[in-house]
């Protein structure tokens, strides 16, 4: 048995959570729970929440034991871009690419 949660359209880059996802990958969930209350990035919070959100997916929808969850799953892929543009000197313009993430994650009982 598995449960997962998803949040689309973070309006943090892929990259910077997957350094986050990264840490918490492989582990119980409140291991992985303490371990983002400590860490000082932005998709900390995000993370954190969608981990509980998984876990009380898991425990209210599939009757799995807390104690036991564990991430078997967890990835960020690239969202839509915000396209949008800087003005510069001698009116020209220069383009800025505003990124997003699409977070999964899956837990399972061991």
């Amino acid at each position: 048995m598995q449960a997962t949660a998803k949040v689309t359209g973070v309006r943090i880059t892929p990259r910077k959570v997957r350094l986050v996802i990264d840490l918490v990958r492989g582990k119980k969930v409140s291991d992985a729970l303490g371990i983002l209350a400590n860490v000082n990035k932005s998709a900390s919070p995000v993370v954190a929440k969608l981990i509980k959100s998984a876990a009380a997916n898991a425990v209210n929808n599939n009757k799995m034991d807390e104690s036991k969850l564990y991430i078997d799953t967890i990835y960020a892929n690239e969202g839509p871009r915000l396209k949008r543009f800087m003005p510069r000197a001698k009116g020209s313009a220069y383009s800025i690419v505003k990124r997003t993430s699409h977070i999964t994650v899956v837990v399972k009982e061991k």
